[in-house]
């Protein structure tokens, strides 16, 4: 099962369309197996589909707490999360759509991202949230308050040191 809430773009010739997402229990299960997380127990988010040129804008804020494994004590442990979610989308073929030609592609890391272009006429709302749910997650998790106690060996083990020892002469 999947977790998924399509705006098609002709439904925002009636003007912005808000919506306030919350999956249910099976689709936070798809979705942290997805995302590689022990659990999801809350996710929601309210979004606003709004026309953008020949596309859509989607904009809004969501909150989560997910449950990840502490990569030093191996721990369940629970974490709130919540983000800012801003994207735009345009049909294939538009104009505005980032060009796929081949030629030399300029950056400039203060512009706004290029739109997605999208492969249908339907804007996954959801999985925008979900997208955005992603680049906050810490991709080491840490438990609040585990610390790492390394004890590096107290004899110096390189293959030099031994090699060391072999031409070293003999008393």
């Amino acid at each position: 099962m999947s977790w998924d809430k399509p705006v098609k773009l002709h439904e925002l010739g009636r003007g912005p369309v808000r919506l306030t997402l919350e999956p249910d229990a099976a689709e936070r299960a798809a979705v942290a197996k997805r995302l590689g997380l022990k659990s999801l127990p809350s996710l929601s988010a309210r979004v606003i589909v709004k026309p953008w040129l020949d596309g859509a804008e989607i904009t809004g804020r969501f909150h989560a707490v997910v449950e990840q494994v502490c990569g030093v004590t191996l721990d369940p442990f629970e974490q709130s999360l919540e983000g800012e979610i801003e994207v735009r989308v345009v049909s294939a073929g538009s104009p505005h759509a980032a060009s796929s030609d081949g030629g030399e592609l300029e950056l400039d890391p203060d512009a706004p991202d290029a739109p997605d272009v999208l492969e249908t006429d339907a804007v996954d709302v959801a999985g925008y949230v979900v997208e955005h749910l992603a680049l906050e997650l810490d991709p080491f998790p840490r438990k609040p308050g585990a610390t790492f106690d390394y004890q590096p060996p107290e004899e110096e083990t390189s293959p030099f040191a031994a090699l060391k020892k072999l031409t070293e002469p003999k008393p």
